[in-house]
This record gives structure tokens, C-alpha cells and sequence, in this order.
């Protein structure tokens, strides 16, 4: 039964649908470099990069994501250790 609604939806000449699932795919993929931009610039293009081969695997879209989003914290910390040592 869930086969035969995909295969009614891909086979149908719906492309408005069918261009947002590609912009929503698109989107999630690189979310981690999105949220990159605002947590962790300076690692940017790397995580750029990184998002390319690791939308293929959700460990490594995961890890990718937890990159992104520490950068701020890891630095903040850093800094502290050295102020403090």
C-alpha cells in the first residue's frame, strides 16, 4: 500500500511537489553549514565541504551537525583554560 502512494507521486506530473522535496532534501543536507554560519565561522568552509559526503551517512551528518554547532562553545572554553592556567 505505501509503495503504490510513492510510486502515484512520482509518476504523477506534480514538479511544484516534487521541486519542493528536492529544495527540502537540499536544505537538510546542508543544514549543518547553515548553522555553521552563525556558530562556528571560522570552520565554514570546511564544514561546507565536510556536509557533501556526510548527507550520505546520518553518523556522519550528525557528527558534521555537532561540529558546526560547538565551534562558539569549544573556543569559549578554550580561552577560559588558558586565562585560568
Amino acid at each position: 500500500m505505501e509503495m503504490e502512494f510513492f510510486d502515484k507521486i512520482l509518476a504523477s506530473d506534480n514538479y511544484g511537489f516534487m521541486a519542493m522535496l528536492a529544495l527540502a532534501v537540499v536544505v537538510i543536507w546542508f543544514l549543518p553549514a547553515m548553522l555553521a554560519l552563525v556558530f562556528n565561522r571560522k570552520h565554514f568552509k570546511l564544514i561546507l565541504l565536510a556536509c557533501i559526503p556526510a548527507g550520505f551517512s546520518l553518523i556522519a551528518w550528525g557528527g558534521v551537525m555537532v561540529w558546526a554547532i560547538t565551534g562558539k562553545a569549544v573556543d569559549k572554553y578554550a580561552n577560559r583554560a588558558d586565562v585560568e592556567g
